[in-house]
């Protein structure tokens, strides 16, 4: 499975946003990585520069790769409606990113790897692909043999973030995938359009 597993505080000050979660290297260093970081002539990009960042940033913040985000963003140009909310309600709907919405794992890539060592079942069924599309509807939960995983135990005590598209029940350790997100309740500093004009060219 491709991911991106390269340094994660460079690419967040390259963005100068915590795309990974709580940085202490970003509040520190709260200008881009490199000698010429601090010079505030390297921000002037050009408008294709500016619309390729975006994409970027999109990309680590859900961690996909061009190929699959490509994919994706195909699916929501066929589908009707807004392009761009609909790559992000597509994003969103994905079983790893469900799994960190519902606080059962501390980070998207955590997230990916209970998914993906089988710690997680969809509608009974034990499902270990990360990409994996969830419809409204779909029951998320933690396996029952997974259910005593410290890992697993301490996000679930200490969730606080709640989402009014996911349903949690925490005797159980499962969710509810209710609907897709609309673009105002996902948290995410993204210009969905400057991706679509990006694509579009």
């Amino acid at each position: 499975m491709a991911r991106y597993i390269g340094p994660k505080s460079k690419i967040a000050r390259k963005f100068q946003e915590p795309i990974f979660g709580a940085d202490k290297v970003l509040e520190r260093k709260n200008y881009a990585p490199g000698q010429h970081g601090q010079n505030k002539r390297r921000n002037k990009l050009s408008e294709y520069g500016v619309q390729l960042k975006e994409k970027q940033k999109a990309k680590y913040t859900y961690g996909i790769l061009e190929r699959q985000f490509r994919k994706i963003f195909g699916q929501a140009s066929r589908k009707q409606g807004i392009t761009g909310e609909n790559l992000l309600k597509l994003l969103e709907s994905r079983l790893d990113n469900v799994v960190f919405r519902l606080g059962i794992a501390p980070t998207r890539s955590a997230a990916r790897q209970l998914v993906g060592h089988r710690h997680i079942v969809v509608n009974g069924h034990v499902v270990n692909i990360p990409s994996y599309q969830l419809r409204p509807g779909d029951i998320v939960e933690v396996r029952e043999k997974s259910k005593a995983l410290e890992v697993i135990v301490n996000c679930v005590e200490g969730r606080s973030n709640q989402y009014n598209w996911l349903e949690w029940d925490g005797k159980s350790m499962s969710g509810k995938f209710l609907s897709y997100p609309e673009r105002e309740n996902i948290p995410e500093n993204i210009k969905e359009q400057l991706i679509v004009e990006l694509y579009s060219k």
